[in-house]
């Protein structure tokens, strides 16, 4: 039998512009401005604050001053800059062989990417892999996402210790100087502490935050006696996955992490999406645009 063809980033993305960009197309007829164009970047106005304003927008200074709110109203630019916040730690190799969190993360990250630069916006990346924070400086153009998928198809490494993600923004509070659209893109499986670098980031930038999970994080097979081992730091354990109240915690345990990860985003002002290892990628996406334009009414 003949092996199956090797991944490499001009096959990956031909495959997801016929099979996802071609379908979102269709499903929304072009209709992107609201996922890819966050709030304007450049300064037009003031003016008194009216219920519904985004509270990010409040001008402190000249609301102490006018002893009432005032917002700042800002012109949308004409293409935006756009840093993916890439989590290649390795917890993301987990999930079913042909479905990984990691390969939902490039397949994702592609689709994305690849949607900005059609529109002729800029596209850079920060992608931390547990070992080191690497640096994709924004460009323009088809190559800045094969160059992206090259980086994301790379192999990843267990390194022993546990993902902090605050390290991966504040390298990009550091390197990110002009306001921005900024997309992070994690399992969040992290050491706490990363809530309050998300929350400087979120002043200055439109920030957009993508959990991605495996349903088998939650639920193991009844199988009995089975290794498990932790992706992080390499350790294993023996479990009796058998035992329904082991199956219990595991599933409180998954329940808990989500909705920390969930209040802590919705503390720091992120938009928050959640896509599964089990999710159709059009789907996901047609979701974001559509829980986007809610906000944004």
């Amino acid at each position: 039998m003949d092996a199956a063809p090797a991944l490499t980033p001009e096959r990956v993305l031909r495959r997801l512009e016929w099979h996802v960009i071609r379908r979102l197309d269709g499903r929304l007829q072009g209709d992107y401005r609201t996922l890819i164009r966050g709030q304007g970047t450049d300064f037009r106005d003031l003016r008194e604050y009216e219920p519904g304003d985004d509270v990010r927008h409040v001008d402190w200074n000249v609301s102490a001053r006018m002893d009432a709110l005032y917002v700042r109203e800002y012109t949308e630019d004409r293409e935006v800059t756009a840093w993916l916040l890439l989590d290649r730690s390795p917890s993301m190799g987990f999930g079913p062989v042909d479905r990984t969190k990691e390969r939902l993360l490039w397949e994702f990250t592609t689709t994305i990417a690849r949607l900005l630069i059609r529109n002729g916006n800029r596209v850079g990346a920060l992608v931390d892999d547990n070992q080191a924070v690497r640096t994709i400086r924004p460009r323009q153009g088809r190559d800045q996402v094969l160059l992206l998928l090259r980086d994301l198809l790379g192999p990843v490494e267990p390194t022993g210790t546990v993902t902090d993600l605050s390290r991966l923004l504040e390298r990009a509070a550091r390197v990110i100087k002009r306001r921005s659209l900024v997309v992070l893109v994690s399992d969040f499986i992290s050491e706490p502490g990363w809530e309050k670098p998300l929350a400087r980031l979120t002043a200055r930038h439109e920030v957009v935050a993508v959990r991605l999970f495996d349903p088998r994080e939650y639920e193991l097979p009844d199988a009995g006696l089975i290794a498990v081992q932790d992706a992080e730091t390499g350790e294993q354990l023996m479990v009796d996955s058998s035992d329904p109240e082991f199956r219990r915690r595991l599933r409180q345990a998954g329940e808990e992490r989500a909705m920390a990860v969930r209040d802590a985003t919705r503390r720091a002002g992120v938009d928050l999406h959640v896509i599964s290892t089990d999710d159709d990628l059009v789907d996901a996406f047609v979701k974001i645009v559509e829980s986007r334009k809610q906000r944004t009414r």
